[in-house]
């Protein structure tokens, strides 16, 4: 089993910075991909971005030169450096990894509003 506990959510101003943390422990060999979603009330889940252990990264294009996704090996820790925030980007953040390609696992989940 992995543990993925996020961190980092809040409430900002539209325009304004968040930096969400996710830290894995447990069973964590294997952990190829780690990545970030989204749900929004009424909304079905999204992909915000994702990372390879290698540091390929994938971004939802609603994004894309405003979010950041890195990532820690040595701390197992992913990262989403989020800027330029919009209403729009107002959702639950769930941290999100994939271990030997097969076994999925998900955090709490994060709550970041954005007021306009």
């Amino acid at each position: 089993q992995v543990h993925l506990v996020e961190s980092g959510g809040g409430l900002v101003q539209a325009g304004g910075s968040l930096r969400l943390s996710c830290a894995a422990s447990g069973s964590i060999r294997g952990i190829n991909v780690m990545g970030w979603y989204r749900q929004a009330p009424g909304n079905q889940r999204e992909l915000v971005a994702r990372i390879t252990r290698d540091g390929n990264t994938n971004y939802a294009d609603s994004v894309k030169g405003r979010f950041t996704i890195s990532r820690d090996n040595a701390k197992n820790t992913v990262y989403l450096q989020m800027i330029s925030l919009k209403p729009e980007d107002t959702a639950v953040y769930y941290c999100n990894c994939i271990r030997f390609s097969t076994d999925i696992y998900w955090g709490q989940g994060t709550q970041v509003t954005v007021s306009s």
